[in-house]
């Protein structure tokens, strides 16, 4: 299959609104991750929280999808001229030759939990207020964010947990391999809720520190927001320019628990096989891999297990989710658009908190941010249940 060009970018997380304050935090060495202060939770936990959603509603003809999870997506589409790049993009396409696929895990479900919560009795009706179909409907923020764009060409929600967003790159690469669209919105949103914050903490896979993947002491993860946006064309005269190509994506699932990895990364491992055949390059051509490092010891460790039966020892390699903690159905797209920028700015993103790397890793973790000369990325994301997901990236 051929390389696609991403020819817009757009993130917001907790370390900043929009792609120039993201690498500013990297090189600065700031972390978004904060003690919780979730409204409703009193956990023993860091976060990673986007300031000002609260303050912020969607636009009035799109009301009835006001919940965090939309309010998160329309900050990110207002951000680096996303929305404009989808406007020159219609002028060339027509509307209904631009698809819309988003990855999420949870979507607006904070607004059944508050309706829930605002009972007045046990069994009493929830509040009329809340309407499924505009919030917890895992196609609630897809269909938002068509319609804000006023997009018209296929429109669908992955929610395979924290693969998702690394999911609708492949699943672009197949709508405009099949000539089915000329271009494609992918992106990732997921937004801070009881159910993720509680859930993860029921699991006992919430660290009481900010994550450190990687690191010989790490006990956990730190959950984060993030939303953010890519628009894949192909490389045709007339569209922009690529900021950077989209070589390959390769698939897996290996389906060996339900919320815990295969011990030696086996559906790992064959997701970055099948991503370096279709790409048709060696493993020695990837310059730098983003860490899906969750900072959880069975999964950081499976990981490493994987990258070295694929790569050798020794691969530049860091995890991003010490910056941004992990954003769930979110985090394939948040760690794209970092990988996009080390490619764009030539460098390496550090491994924040990392203080003692374990000594039984094998891969060259990069504890700083530093500047490298980077070709080509590959980034990793994995989730519940097996399923696994890796994407590369090259310079234009």
């Amino acid at each position: 299959m051929s390389a696609f060009a991403i020819t817009a970018l757009t993130l917001v997380s907790a370390i900043g609104r929009g792609l120039t304050a993201t690498e500013a935090a990297l090189r600065d060495g700031r972390g978004g991750l904060a003690p919780c202060d979730f409204a409703g939770l009193s956990l023993d936990t860091y976060i990673g929280r986007v300031p000002g959603i609260e303050d912020v509603p969607v636009v009035r003809e799109l009301m009835a999808y006001d919940c965090r999870n939309s309010r998160l997506a329309q900050m990110a589409l207002r951000t680096d001229g996303f929305e404009e790049a989808v406007r020159r993009a219609i002028s060339r396409y027509g509307r209904g030759r631009i698809g819309v696929i988003i990855g999420t895990t949870s979507s607006g479900i904070q607004e059944a939990e508050r309706a829930y919560a605002e009972r007045g009795a046990e069994t009493g009706p929830l509040r009329s207020a809340f309407q499924f179909e505009y919030s917890q409907s895992h196609y609630s923020t897809t269909d938002f964010v068509r319609r804000y764009l006023g997009l018209h060409g296929p429109a669908f929600t992955v929610s395979t947990a924290c693969s998702s967003s690394s999911k609708v790159f492949v699943d672009a690469q197949q709508l405009l391999g099949a000539d089915v669209c000329d271009a494609v919105v992918v992106g990732g949103v997921d937004s801070l809720c009881w159910i993720s914050l509680c859930g993860f903490h029921s699991l006992q896979l919430l660290s009481t520190l900010p994550c450190r993947p990687a690191d010989a002491r790490r006990d956990g993860l730190s959950i984060g927001e993030a939303a953010g946006f890519a628009l894949i064309e192909r490389a045709a005269a007339g569209a922009d320019r690529a900021i950077v190509q989209l070589l390959a994506g390769g698939e897996s699932c290996d389906a060996h628990h339900m919320s815990a990895p295969h011990p030696e990364g086996l559906g790992a491992a064959l997701a970055m096989q099948r991503a370096l055949a279709q790409a048709h390059i060696e493993p020695a051509d990837v310059d730098y891999i983003n860490l899906h490092g969750t900072g959880s010891p069975a999964n950081d460790r499976a990981e490493d297990l994987a990258i070295r039966s694929v790569f050798g020892p020794g691969k530049p390699c860091s995890s991003t989710k010490g910056w941004t903690g992990h954003t769930l159905g979110a985090a394939g797209m948040t760690e794209v658009a970092i990988s996009a920028l080390a490619l764009l700015h030539g460098f390496l993103p550090g491994n924040l908190n990392l203080q003692a790397p374990d000594p039984e890793f094998t891969q060259e973790i990069v504890r700083h941010t530093r500047q490298a000369p980077l070709r080509c990325v590959l980034s990793n994301s994995f989730g519940f249940g097996g399923t696994n997901c890796s994407l590369i990236l090259a310079a234009t």
